[in-house]
């Protein structure tokens, strides 16, 4: 949802990159290149995209930002870092494998857990948000989007800095 409300405001067009394994959408912002990547893997084979593009544009990983969502936030944290562990998130640990390492940039978007799911929470994860989550979860991608925005700008202790944190907001009856 990140990824296609930053195209969408960037005016940017995907385009399906089977070498990628990727759907990829190109821009120019301030005289920089970005490219935003959805990987059509698995998720927990998401690094096998990530690495290709790394490897075919020489990338350094710390000029690589990696969004997820994150079933061990709650629903409305933002949490961005220059590098770090998993955190058991099957696709930070692919990403992980592929790239040789953990010094990647890394934005993690709290989405919780449903009540009573413990660690089964595929059909969660893959599903649509509550009606009474919906709100919170455009606020959240629009203050990802800011952090992105200020990431590129100012560089990532500032972004961390003025964005990481949770919304205040009101505690749905289906999360923890």
């Amino acid at each position: 949802m990140l990824a296609e409300r930053l195209a969408g405001s960037w005016a940017a067009a995907w385009k399906m990159e089977k070498k990628f394994h990727s759907r990829l959408a190109r821009v120019e912002r301030d005289g920089r290149k970005i490219i935003l990547c959805q990987p059509q893997t698995f998720m927990n084979d998401s690094g096998q995209a990530i690495a290709a593009l790394q490897r075919f544009y020489q990338l350094p990983a710390a000029r690589l930002l990696i969004a997820v969502d994150d079933a061990d936030l709650p629903l409305g944290q933002i949490r961005l870092r220059s590098e770090g562990s998993s955190g058991g998130h099957h696709g930070l640990e692919s990403i992980e494998g592929q790239l040789a390492g953990r010094e990647y940039p890394r934005q993690r978007l709290g989405i919780g857990r449903r009540a009573g799911d413990g660690r089964q929470i595929t059909n969660y994860v893959l599903g649509r948000f509550a009606a009474d989550e919906r709100k919170t979860v455009e606020q959240v991608l629009a203050r990802a989007q800011q952090q992105i925005d200020c990431w590129l700008s100012a560089g990532i202790s500032q972004a961390m800095n003025q964005f990481n944190g949770t919304l205040d907001v009101p505690t749905s009856k289906g999360n923890q």
